[in-house]
């Protein structure tokens, strides 16, 4: 019996600023991880800390005045 060939169809890629984002985080969390002696066990701090770095933190205010109502 012959096994069906399956077509592979490309996965759909990630918007070239996505990856470029992503790329960044990535390289900021090693560098972090490095600057800590290369110590195990904190890859996801690192994570986070280099997302906040590159993305900005989420919820900050940007010094918008908003009228109060009357």
């Amino acid at each position: 019996m012959e096994a069906k060939s399956k077509s592979r169809e490309p996965l759909p890629r990630k918007p070239k600023s996505v990856s470029n984002t992503e790329e960044k985080i990535r390289l900021r969390a090693y560098e972090l991880y490095e600057q800590r002696g290369k110590i195990e066990g904190h890859a996801l701090d690192d994570w986070l800390q280099a997302e906040e770095e590159i993305l900005g933190r989420r919820g900050q205010s940007k010094n918008v005045r908003r009228k109060k109502p009357k």
